[in-house]
């Protein structure tokens, strides 16, 4: 039985170790287009309303931190306080957050989004289609694309403070 079970763990090292196939470095980001579930205001919109969607090219020109997380993901609830600080440090100096809820069914951030106090828009990403895009295989996985829409950063697991925020100052 304890052969079987560590024969079973094995199997799933190579999943949970691999983060991001699709995407890769000095690419460009694949654009997508997604149904804004919180902080839609954070974003503006034309006469002051707040977008539906998001587009990633919409914020082209500015640095971009993509969290990809699911309500379920124990590591996921770890690092939200740490990218929710880090979309509020330099939030004024352009940087633009985006959440992507991802392998939840639709509904379940809300409260997610409500007890972690988190003050960024976080996108929908239904049937995983956006993580299939970047090849996101395990959580929490963070993307951080240039102001050019280049991939420049690719972090698996939980981040800290301190790592997030030393590649986010390099691409402001």
């Amino acid at each position: 039985m304890t052969v079987l079970a560590l024969a079973a763990g094995f199997a799933l090292v190579p999943r949970v170790t691999k983060g991001c196939e699709g995407a890769a470095l000095d690419e460009d980001a694949p654009d997508f287009s997604a149904r804004i579930v919180a902080n839609a205001e954070s974003l503006g919109g034309a006469d002051g309303v707040a977008p539906q969607t998001l587009e990633l090219s919409s914020l082209r020109g500015r640095p971009v931190v993509l969290d990809f997380w699911a309500t379920w993901c124990g590591p996921c609830q770890v690092e939200a306080p740490i990218v929710n600080t880090i979309a509020h440090r330099y939030k004024d100096k352009g940087l633009a957050v985006v959440g992507v809820n991802t392998s939840d069914e639709d509904g379940l951030a809300a409260g997610f989004i409500r007890k972690k106090g988190l003050g960024f828009p976080v996108v929908y990403d239904q049937n995983n289609t956006i993580a299939k895009q970047y090849g996101v295989t395990s959580l929490p996985t963070l993307i951080v694309v240039s102001k050019t829409g280049k991939i420049v950063a690719i972090r698996r697991g939980v981040t800290s403070d301190s790592a997030l925020d030393e590649i986010v100052r390099r691409y402001l």
